[in-house]
């Protein structure tokens, strides 16, 4: 049990800190729109990376430093488009139509979870790389840290979308959109910053 609460906080302490795909799960969470989906999408892949980590692909990663950064510039990009369309919300007074009509379509909403999870090399360097590593130093018992931090990637993704619908009454009110989608504006672009001046080594 030590183990399972050792991989539990330190899988916590990971994906906690907001960041655009937390910000994408709140979003989405508030407008009531595909929360399934989206949570089972980053929690499922964070489990994945956290598994795949543990079997050695965090070795693979370190040695093919190009692929990191090919995956950053794609991020950077992403988060500058998808910055500046809640920006243009934000500017045209879009926001309460957006949430009024939803966000999207199913296949929109996957395509742009998967992006916001797969397009950040810190997912790698963290996810797949910082906890496989530290996984593996338990040896034997390395599952039980790794049946912890699967746990909170669960308990995280599940308590945001859906504990997202409990602040509901908001929805109705412009000024909560527009202040939320010149927040997540201020995310994804901080974000592009941080990440193309980077050091991934």
């Amino acid at each position: 049990m030590q183990l399972v609460l050792t991989g539990f906080l330190t899988g916590l302490s990971l994906i906690v800190a907001i960041g655009a795909q937390n910000a994408f799960v709140l979003r989405q969470g508030l407008l009531r729109k595909h929360v399934l989906p989206i949570v089972l999408i980053c929690a499922v892949s964070d489990a994945a990376l956290i598994v795949l980590g543990v079997l050695g692909l965090g070795s693979l990663i370190s040695l093919l430093p190009w692929l990191l950064e090919v995956i950053r510039w794609v991020g950077v990009a992403f988060l500058i488009w998808y910055g500046s369309t809640s920006l243009r919300r934000f500017m045209k007074n879009e926001s309460l139509k957006a949430a009024e009509a939803g966000s999207g379509t199913l296949k929109q909403t996957v395509l742009t979870v998967l992006a916001l999870t797969y397009l950040n090399p810190h997912v790698y360097l963290d996810t797949v790389i910082f906890i496989g590593g530290i996984a593996n130093q338990f040896q034997e018992d390395k599952w039980f840290f790794v049946m912890g931090a699967v746990t909170a990637s669960f308990v995280w993704f599940f308590g945001l979308g859906f504990g997202a619908k409990k602040a509901s009454v908001l929805v109705s009110k412009p000024t909560f959109w527009k202040i939320l989608d010149i927040f997540i504006a201020a995310v994804m672009f901080s974000l592009a910053i941080t990440l193309a001046v980077a050091d991934l080594n």
